[in-house]
């Protein structure tokens, strides 16, 4: 497994991988989980796509396996900002506003979404070792940034997986049932940092 971090505005330096990131998530979120978001027959982009954004993602063998995407929650995009303070002003018909419990706007926090895994990737191990790569990229990323904290609307369950990895996992708010996958979701918040054993997990497979 390789990793790599870049923004929006560097994705010419990769390759084909942030279009390989745009393809898995179209498998994923619209011909796996049937969300009703904008794509095309290959893939899916939508407005957080945008000069804000920074990446992090997983290749093996020069494919894309995993990613997920960050931005700060200072971030404005012509009439959009991020995608859970859209949600709560909403603007986002298919996310409750009530999810999220107030607004956030501070350099110090970041949202990150379109978290995905490619089912390719066999075995608990290797789908953990993943994981921990694409997590510890965004802790890198945001910190960078200077973020100290991370939001996600995530499903419930990967609570427990992040603590599990090392990473200080927590719910915020109150969860929902998304009408069209039938999977419970919440806003899930963390620290801006990773242990160390994070870090000897994510060493050896990042080279």
């Amino acid at each position: 497994m390789q990793h790599i971090t870049f923004g929006f505005t560097s994705l010419h330096t990769r390759g084909e991988a942030f279009f390989g990131f745009l393809a898995l998530r179209k498998r994923f979120f619209v011909d796996t989980l049937n969300w009703d978001i904008p794509h095309d027959s290959v893939l899916e982009m939508d407005q957080y796509d945008n000069p804000l954004a920074h990446y992090s993602l997983v290749l093996r063998d020069g494919m894309v396996i995993g990613g997920a995407r960050t931005m700060p929650t200072t971030a404005q995009w012509g009439q959009h900002s991020y995608m859970l303070r859209d949600a709560l002003m909403g603007k986002l018909g298919d996310i409750p506003p009530a999810v999220m419990p107030g607004d956030v706007a501070s350099p110090e926090v970041w949202e990150c979404t379109r978290l995905v895994i490619s089912d390719e990737v066999k075995g608990a191990t290797d789908r953990a070792r993943c994981l921990s790569l694409i997590v510890g990229g965004l802790v890198d990323v945001a910190g960078r940034g200077g973020a100290s904290q991370l939001i996600s609307l995530s499903p419930l369950s990967l609570t427990r997986t992040l603590r599990q990895l090392g990473f200080g996992a927590e719910r915020l708010g109150e969860p929902y049932v998304n009408a069209t996958d039938g999977r419970r979701y919440a806003v899930l918040t963390m620290p801006c940092r990773a242990s160390q054993r994070v870090r000897e997990v994510e060493q050896p497979l990042a080279a």
